[in-house]
């Protein structure tokens, strides 16, 4: 007889085969509504928000049925309420976001100079941050909430309950920049995946995790361009601001979720 640990959903080939249902469930729903597209009247933009929803409820539907979870226990699993979660942790991670932003765009401008974008990948992004309501819906609104639900509420949940701690946060930051499709995007999944990994892990709850990750979208859709074309001065002010924000919100983090015994041997 399977061990609880053992039996816990789901596995890594099982959370890879879910990322393929839900690949598929959302392939299927878009094909189905480019072809209704003629009274529907929808851009690209809009009928890939519209298949993301309707695939990820298909899918969310049979898991949550299946594990007879309920949506009180997929996002708030922690013994500590809800709103001391929103209003105790969630401050202290927003002042993580300008640092994160940083660093990412760092890395990712490193990155396409040694792989340059191609065509369709600039298109793509472009379509992601032109500034449309569907865009904009797509990227601060679903994503955050979309991708917390299914990569931290289920996939690292399921790990945390089957492989040891680091394994299971590293992994599930491993698949979720593997799930966007790209080099450019599995850079800055990986990284905020862990980030966000480590806070599901510490808080059981995706109150913070969305918050964060919604934070994260929000501002790079305002401040990317900004960054570009910031002078040297003005991006150093910038870069010791976002430092002095990120040792605020950490040492706050630190103080609430590493356990004081914990505190010498681990962040």
């Amino acid at each position: 007889m399977p061990s609880p640990k053992s039996a816990a959903f789901p596995s890594v080939a099982q959370a890879a085969l879910l990322f393929v249902a839900l690949f598929l469930c959302e392939f299927v729903i878009g094909a189905a509504l480019r072809d209704a597209n003629g009274w529907l009247e929808l851009n690209t933009m809009q009928i890939g928000v519209l298949a993301a929803v309707l695939g990820n409820g298909c899918v969310f539907a049979v898991v949550m049925h299946v594990q007879k979870l309920t949506y009180r226990e997929l996002f708030h699993q922690s013994p500590a309420s809800a709103r001391a979660t929103l209003m105790l942790v969630v401050p202290p991670v927003l002042l993580l976001v300008p640092a994160l932003l940083l660093t990412i765009t760092s890395a990712l401008n490193l990155l396409m100079r040694v792989v340059p974008l191609s065509a369709w990948e600039e298109s793509m992004f472009s379509r992601m941050a032109d500034g449309s309501i569907a865009a904009v819906l797509a990227v601060c609104v679903l994503a955050p909430l979309l991708e917390e639900m299914l990569f931290r509420g289920i996939v690292l949940r399921g790990f945390l309950q089957r492989y040891p701690r680091g394994q299971a946060i590293f992994m599930s930051a491993l698949f979720f920049g593997a799930a966007h499709m790209n080099i450019y995007q599995f850079v800055v999944g990986f990284v905020m995946g862990t980030v966000l990994a480590w806070l599901y892990e510490r808080t059981r709850s995706l109150i913070p995790c969305i918050a964060l990750h919604a934070a994260y979208n929000i501002t790079t859709l305002l401040l990317a361009d900004w960054l570009d074309a910031a002078s040297p001065s003005r991006l150093l002010w910038a870069v010791l601001l976002a430092l002095a924000a990120a040792v605020c919100g950490v040492l706050a983090l630190r103080a609430m979720l590493v356990p004081r015994a914990a505190r010498g041997t681990s962040a």
